[in-house]
C-alpha cells in the first residue's frame, strides 16, 4: 500500500460516484478505486439507470462492505447527486468526501495523492484538493483540440470572472475535507451540470479554505455516452457570469 494512503487513512474517506447508464464502466471503476485506495468506502448514487447500473452495484455490494448504493427516483442531475452523497457521508462520520466519475476518465492511481494533499495538511489549512488537467504535470488524452480549447477557455473565463487562483475550476475529480462541506448551506444547489464544480470551488474559497491542485492525466471515456451537452455548457457560462457580476459589485451570491 502506498505511503500516501497510510497518512490519509487517519480520516475515513468516502468516494461518491454518480451514475446514469454506466453499467459498462461501473465495476471497473469500483475495482480500480479499491485497488489503489483499499481503505476508502464507495457510495454509488444511481439516478434510476434503465441499463441496470444500480442492480449491478447492488450485487457487488453484497460481497463487499466498502461498497454502498443510493438509488434515486430519476435523472435528477449531477449536483444534486453529489449533495445527496455528501449528506449521506456526513451523517456517517466520514472525514473526507471525494467526487469521482464512473467512466474511467479520472485516474484511480492518483487518488492516494489527492487524499494525502488534504489529510496530511492541518485541519484548518487545505480544505479541497482538485485533480487538475491544467497545471504543470497535468494532461488530457484522446481529446479533440476543439474540446481542449473549450475546457481551457471556460476555466480561464471562470478564473477571471470569479477572481479565483484555480486553473481547473471545472474539474470533477476532487477531495473535500468534510468539515468544509458541513459549513456550507447546500440546500439551494440545483446545478444540473458541471457548473456544480465551479459553485463548490467558490464556496470553499469563500469559507477561507485553501485549495490545492494535484496534476492528473485525464482520459476520455471509452465506453458509454458522455452526459455533456450544449445545455450544460450554457448553464455553466450563465451562472459563472451571474456570480462574477455579483462579486464585482460585492453583492451576496444567491
Amino acid at each position: 500500500m502506498p505511503d500516501t494512503q497510510d497518512s490519509a487513512s487517519a480520516l475515513r474517506a468516502l468516494v461518491v460516484v454518480p451514475t446514469y447508464n454506466e453499467v459498462e464502466n461501473i465495476e471497473t471503476a469500483i475495482d480500480k478505486i479499491l485497488e489503489h485506495a483499499p481503505d476508502v468506502h464507495v457510495l454509488v448514487v444511481d439516478d434510476a439507470s434503465p441499463d441496470g447500473t444500480g442492480d449491478r452495484v447492488e450485487a457487488l455490494a453484497a460481497d463487499d462492505s466498502r461498497l454502498h448504493l443510493m438509488r434515486r427516483t430519476g435523472k435528477l442531475g449531477l449536483g444534486t447527486a453529489y449533495v445527496a452523497g455528501f449528506d449521506w457521508g456526513l451523517e456517517r462520520g466520514y472525514g473526507l468526501l471525494i467526487e469521482m466519475d464512473a467512466d474511467g476518465s479520472h485516474p484511480a492511481d492518483r487518488l492516494p495523492a489527492l487524499l494525502s494533499a488534504v489529510a496530511d495538511a492541518p485541519a484548518d489549512d487545505v480544505q479541497l484538493a482538485i485533480g487538475s488537467r491544467w497545471v504543470r504535470g497535468g494532461s488530457v488524452v484522446d481529446w479533440p483540440k476543439r474540446r481542449e480549447l473549450l475546457s481551457r477557455t471556460a476555466n480561464l473565463y471562470a478564473r477571471l470572472m470569479l477572481r479565483l487562483g484555480v486553473h481547473d475550476v471545472t474539474a470533477g475529480y476532487r477531495v473535500y475535507r468534510a468539515d468544509a462541506i458541513r459549513r456550507m448551506d447546500l440546500s439551494g444547489v440545483d446545478s444540473k451540470g458541471y457548473c456544480f464544480q465551479v459553485d463548490m470551488t467558490l464556496r470553499v474559497h469563500d469559507l477561507g479554505g485553501r485549495i490545492v491542485e494535484v496534476p492528473i492525466e485525464f482520459r476520455d471515456r471509452v465506453l458509454g455516452t458522455s452526459k455533456m451537452d450544449r445545455s450544460v455548457i450554457i448553464e455553466a457560462m450563465l451562472r459563472v457570469t451571474q456570480w462574477g457580476v455579483q462579486r464585482w459589485f460585492r453583492r451576496p451570491r444567491s
